[in-house]
Order: structure tokens, then C-alpha cells, then sequence
């Protein structure tokens, strides 16, 4: 990230400047040598060019600036008389000094090529678990952000999906417990057992069950295998939108954040109800209720892992999610459209934090689409 970020400050309408820095440093030096008086020498700083250059710039480039540093040193030095001239010493200084920073140049590059290999290699991973959704997706207006505390790997345990049905489209968003390919992992199991169950299933209530099933058998799975994460846990939110009532949802939750319906007039907590992580069931005596609750037309059901509700500021405060986003949709009614609103708790929270991620962030919003809020409206003129 430090070298993506390094890459766009040195670039000019898609153009690298970053040989400009040596070059002024090269020239400034010649400049003030010249321009001092003979007991005030320093024409050696010469060798910080190279050095620069192995920093910012590419390979050849930096071996281009160690050529032309040395060439400088002996013309800049020669032009003095003999009594003032640094002598054999320093050249040997700035020929070595522009070796060594080649060879810097060198690792440094091939150091940052491997980073960005294993960045385009977590970004298919992601891309794998986190599957692109298409917009609008299964009668649903939606919008996600997916923010990794791990800016190098960029990928971690926070997890949603959207899947079609014959039963209405269901929704899951969740944080499995731990960092690293392990809580990876887990989530890629949870998904795909979300995927097809979420199709196949009538109820939520096996949909829930298939996923508590899974998570046991997934933990069991990397028992045998030797690891040390036996006991991992997710939280997580199964949201279903039956088709035979557009004003409900259907909402089963596993230890997760409650959802927000945001409309126009305001944000409202969902029930958190009361169950506990998956994998955790038998602790409970049994899974989470299904609950069924009204939700607008013109509502969003706003869903966030614990990396939004846990940002902490400077001193310590953590970042005011319900009081934020109200005020925002108080100011704006068009706030509550499911972009409109990810960009917000996203903003709000890099702004909040400083761009300081302690945990992975996933915000997701999503809402029925205008036709089926027209459809419900209808519906209730008629009745």
C-alpha cells in the first residue's frame, strides 16, 4: 500500500517524475559547491543521489545517477585548484556509494514486485469469497464495501453474499472469529453452504440449521487436520425477503451487530436478538429464533461488522454509527439509497479512525427495489 501510495505522489498525468528528486539534489549540490567558498567543500554529498534514486526510482535509472554522480564528482572537483580538491578518497566513497545503491535498487524492486504478486493473489482470493455481485441482484438494490485491517493481504474473515431463490432472495453477512487463511477458509465454507441452501431450502430455519452444520463439520475438519483453531466461531446475520410479503423480513442472527433500517425518517435498531455465534449452538441449547419484522418500502437494511462499531478515534471514542448516519439522512433524504449510505459509514468511519483499521470492516446495505416498493404501495391503496 506504502509503495502504491509512493507510485501516485511521483506521477504526473500518468507519468513517473520520480527521477526529477536526484536530479535537483544532483544539481543543488553542484550549485552550493560551487557557490562556496574552497574551504567549504561539498561536492561529496554527491553520493546521497544514487541513494535517493535506489529509493524512488528503477534499477537502470539508479545506475544511470551513480554513472553521472561519479562523472560529476571528477569534472565538479577538477575545475578546483589541487590544494582543494577532495581527492582519490572521496571518488572512491561516491563510486562505491553509487554501486551499493544500485544493488539496493535492485532488492528494493524485487522486493515490491513479490509484494504485488501476493497482493493480486489475495485479491483473487477475496474475489473467490467475496464473489462480485451483480447490481440490482436478486430483486435488491445493494452496495458493500469491504475494508481489510491487513491493507497488504487484503483479505480477511468478513464475509456477505446474495442469493436468489424460488422462496425470495436471502441475504448473509457475518465475521468469522480470528485472522489469516484460516478465518479465510471458514468463510469460503459458510458461503457455500449459504449458496446452496439459501436456493434450496423453503425456510430460513434450515438455512440456519444447514449453516451451524457446516461451521461444526468445517471445525472438525481442521481438528483432524492438526490445526489450532478447533474452536472457531462467526458471527453473522441470515436475512430473507419472502416474496409473499413485501413489507417483512425474515431475520435469524448469530451474535452479530443488529441491523439499522434506514429511511427517510430516520434509523431505527432491529431486534439483535438472541442467539449465539455459529458453532456455538449446543452452548445455547439450540439455534437462534427466526424472527420476522417489518421493514418499509423506503427503507435500507444497513448491516456492519464489528470493525465499523469498534472504530475508535484518537482518545479512544468509538464511532457514532446510528447518530451519524441519522443526521446524514435527517440533512438528506437520498442518504438512504444503498450507495449513498456504504459511502457514508465507509467515510465516516476512515475519517473517525484516521484511516487507522484495528479490524476488518464490511459494510453492506441493501433494499427491495423501487418496483417491489411500488407494488406494496399499490397493494395497500387497494386494501
Amino acid at each position: 500500500m506504502e509503495y502504491a501510495r509512493r507510485r501516485r505522489l511521483l506521477r504526473v498525468r500518468g507519468r513517473s517524475i520520480a527521477w526529477l528528486v536526484p536530479l535537483l539534489l544532483l544539481a543543488g549540490v553542484v550549485l552550493v559547491d560551487f557557490s562556496t567558498p574552497e574551504r567549504f567543500r561539498i561536492i561529496t554529498w554527491i553520493v546521497l543521489v544514487p541513494g535517493i534514486a535506489a529509493a524512488i526510482c528503477g534499477v537502470w535509472t539508479t545506475a544511470a545517477f551513480s554513472l553521472v554522480s561519479v562523472v560529476t564528482y571528477v569534472a565538479v572537483d577538477s575545475a578546483w585548484p589541487e590544494q582543494y580538491q577532495a581527492g582519490l578518497a572521496d571518488f572512491v566513497l561516491v563510486a562505491v556509494g553509487g554501486l551499493l545503491a544500485t544493488l539496493a535498487a535492485v532488492v528494493r524492486v524485487r522486493f515490491e514486485r513479490q509484494t504485488l504478486h501476493i497482493r493480486d493473489i489475495a485479491e483473487t482470493t477475496r474475489r473467490t469469497v467475496l464473489r462480485p455481485l451483480p447490481a440490482p441482484w436478486a430483486g435488491l438494490e445493494h452496495a458493500g464495501v469491504y475494508l481489510a485491517a491487513d491493507v497488504d493481504a487484503r483479505v480477511g474473515g468478513d464475509f456477505y453474499d446474495i442469493q436468489p431463490s424460488p422462496h425470495g432472495a436471502r441475504v448473509l453477512v457475518g465475521d468469522v472469529q480470528g485472522k489469516g487463511l484460516g478465518a479465510v477458509e471458514t468463510a469460503a465454507a459458510l458461503l457455500g453452504t449459504f449458496r446452496e441452501a439459501g436456493y434450496h431450502e423453503p425456510a430460513l430455519a434450515t438455512v440456519a440449521e444447514r449453516l451451524e452444520t457446516r461451521m461444526l463439520r468445517h471445525r472438525l475438519h481442521s481438528t483432524a487436520l492438526g490445526r489450532h483453531d478447533g474452536d472457531r466461531f462467526a458471527t453473522a446475520v441470515l436475512i430473507g425477503f419472502p416474496e409473499d410479503a413485501l413489507d417483512t423480513i425474515e431475520v435469524v442472527n448469530f451474535g452479530h451487530e443488529p441491523p439499522l433500517a434506514v429511511g427517510p425518517h430516520g434509523v431505527r435498531e432491529l431486534p439483535s436478538g438472541d442467539g449465539v455465534p455459529l458453532g456455538l449452538a449446543e452452548l445455547a441449547g439450540g439455534l437462534p429464533p427466526v424472527h420476522r419484522l417489518p421493514l418499509g418500502a423506503d427503507e435500507t437494511l444497513l448491516l456492519v461488522t464489528d470493525g465499523v462499531t469498534e472504530a475508535r478515534d484518537g482518545p479512544g471514542v468509538f464511532y457514532p454509527l446510528v447518530r451519524d448516519i441519522d443526521r446524514a439522512v435527517t440533512a438528506d433524504p437520498r442518504g438512504a439509497e444503498p450507495r449513498r449510505l456504504v459511502r457514508r459509514v465507509r467515510d465516516g468511519v476512515l475519517r473517525h479512525s484516521g484511516g487507522r483499521l484495528e479490524d476488518d470492516t464490511t459494510v453492506f446495505a441493501v433494499r427491495r427495489m423501487r418496483e417491489a416498493g411500488e407494488a406494496l404501495e399499490r397493494g395497500r391503496l387497494q386494501t
